[in-house]
């Protein structure tokens, strides 16, 4: 293989994402009677909505990218990452990805009632490390969220956890491993100063070892810091992809309007 060939490892091939929005019409409408009888009926409840979330995206992205999302609040970027991740599905066109690709929300789920010591290990077994591993790599990944810099909050229990510590728990899990494929989502946007300097080093760090990593944010510094690659969606439409400040400075200019 020659050394300036490009590898794919997602391609977004006219994909459409749909889902469903659930709302209450009357009393007793979401009830789980309710929901059986339309199962058994195969029936609609009157006030489900279809939103068309993505709409025929096409995009490649190669091994060893950062790619930041960007565009207004609703316009894909969360769906878009989850259908890549496999979590929902494309109900038009094609998403291929090298690998499993892994999603790092801020609302990816940990066990609240747990330690976040625990934490640490089963969400490193969970990603496929072996004991060993998880062991000699806890004390580092702990430090890494500095979660501790404050008091012995490792041993406490998840719910005792402000949001901003949590998440950083939750990226420092996630980047402690090598992934083909990181999905990102917000998660740069928490913490201090100094822990997001970290964060981004880190996503330098995963691109060099030929990993991909998209990134949401609406930071734009962030985006700017670890990002090389920008795609800017609107409506679920993409109306622009290239290089990070060439996209920023369309989309900015969008966004003064």
């Amino acid at each position: 293989m020659a050394e300036t060939e490009r590898v794919p490892t997602v391609i977004s091939d006219n994909a459409h994402v749909i889902y469903q929005v659930h709302g209450s019409s009357g009393p007793g409408n979401n009830s789980p009677l309710a929901s059986l009888k339309r199962l058994v009926t195969n029936t609609k409840a009157a006030n489900v909505r279809e939103v068309h979330a993505v709409k025929g995206v096409s995009f490649v992205a190669y091994r060893g990218e950062a790619i930041g999302l960007i565009g207004s609040n609703g316009s894909g970027k969360s769906t878009l990452l989850r259908a890549v991740a496999g979590l929902l599905p494309v109900a038009k066109g094609k998403i291929y990805a090298a690998g499993q690709p892994s999603l790092l929300g801020v609302n990816a789920a940990l066990m609240n009632d747990l330690p976040g010591e625990r934490n640490v290990e089963l969400g490193c077994l969970a990603m496929g490390m072996s004991p060993a591993e998880v062991k000699a790599k806890k004390d580092d990944i702990i430090a890494f969220s500095g979660i501790n810099e404050r008091g012995d909050f490792s041993s406490l229990p998840m719910r005792t956890y402000s949001s901003g510590m949590a998440a950083r728990l939750k990226f420092s899990i996630a980047a402690a491993k090598q992934h083909d494929v990181l999905l990102i989502d917000e998660a740069l946007a928490t913490g201090d100063a100094k822990f997001r300097r970290r964060s981004e080093q880190r996503v330098r760090e995963l691109r060099a070892q030929a990993g991909t990593v998209f990134l949401v944010s609406h930071s734009e510094q962030s985006i700017r810091d670890t990002c090389d690659r920008c795609i800017w969606l609107e409506s679920g439409l993409i109306r622009a992809d290239g290089p990070t400040e060439d996209v920023l400075r369309e989309y900015e200019a969008f966004a003064r309007k």
